[in-house]
């Protein structure tokens, strides 16, 4: 079998990909968690492997969120930039893959609302984690070329699964509790993607290479999506609240802080759609995505 190295295997993507890569690659992963192989902090070292590796998927990074401190924007550059230098480094050591995939983002395109958006949109993010998945990018380019790497950057919508993070994750914890609800009949639209496709992806891109959008077909909206965990939780559909109400509830949690429920930004998250266009992925790659809400299985 192929040897492919999955930094940050041991966090959601890994937890949803990992047991489908091990049916195609003998894999190693490697991160500062205690459950992995090889225990690496590429934020601040370069890593020491044993071996080379026919395939990395590099998908070790720092999530998006909202920094609150000059350090919290440092770490997006320090854990997405420099890691991935670090990581090339330590891979020049024992001998460059064949073939390196990068897990990017949307957010590269730096926007909050689009149609359908395709991977010939300019990069134009200003916000740390975007600018830095751009750095990365753009380093990766230039080191896989220099290096004759076959470079794949997967640039995923938010990724549905087992233990999904971020929104995902609290639309379904907030259903369960009873404190969801949808806003303005929650019609805006949202590319999603189920998190093991990935794996799947990277057995297709691996002797390809490219630059793609991956997301499934449906776009689902947040009406749609909050009935489908409403219904495998055993909970009612949530009921919706108008815009304005929504609004003033913002205004208060912009003053309150983190600890409210919503505020301005996160208003603006939840009533504005944007999609991505992934039929570059499906020509190019023979990829056929899996739909979110058919395939969406909570942990319950």
């Amino acid at each position: 079998m192929k040897k492919l190295l999955f930094t940050g295997g041991t966090g959601f993507l890994g937890y949803n990909c990992k047991p489908i890569l091990d049916k195609e690659y003998e894999v190693t992963t490697c991160g500062i968690t205690d459950r992995d192989d090889i225990k690496a902090n590429l934020a601040i070292e370069v890593p020491c492997f044993p071996s080379k590796y026919d395939v990395v998927l590099h998908a070790c990074g720092k999530a998006h969120v909202v920094p609150k401190s000059e350090e919290e924007k440092q770490q997006f550059y320090d854990i997405n930039y420099q890691g991935t230098v670090n990581l090339c480094k330590g891979l020049e050591i024992i001998g460059v893959p064949k073939s390196l995939i990068f897990i990017s983002t949307a957010s590269v395109y730096g926007l909050e609302e689009g149609e359908l958006i395709d991977e010939n949109y300019p990069l134009l993010a200003e916000s740390p984690y975007g600018r830095s998945k751009i750095m990365a990018e753009n380093f990766l380019q230039e080191w896989c070329k220099k290096n004759q790497v076959i470079l794949t950057i997967f640039r995923p919508s938010l990724m549905a699964g087992s233990n999904a993070p971020g929104n995902l994750g609290a639309m379904v914890k907030g259903i369960k509790r009873g404190f969801y609800v949808n806003i303005a009949g929650g019609e805006a639209r949202k590319s999603l993607m189920m998190a093991e496709d990935i794996a799947k992806l990277v057995v297709l891109a691996e002797n390809k290479g490219g630059i793609y959008n991956v997301c499934d077909d449906t776009h689902p909206s947040y009406l749609e999506l909050s009935i489908v965990i409403s219904q495998q939780l055993g909970k009612r559909k949530p009921i919706s609240i108008p815009y304005w109400v929504a609004w003033c509830m913002a205004k208060v949690g912009d003053c309150l802080g983190k600890k409210a429920p919503i505020n301005s930004y996160r208003l603006n998250k939840l009533t504005t759609s944007i999609t991505l266009n992934n039929s570059k992925a499906k020509r190019e790659l023979g990829w056929e995505p899996k739909n979110v809400l058919k395939c969406l299985k909570l942990n319950t």
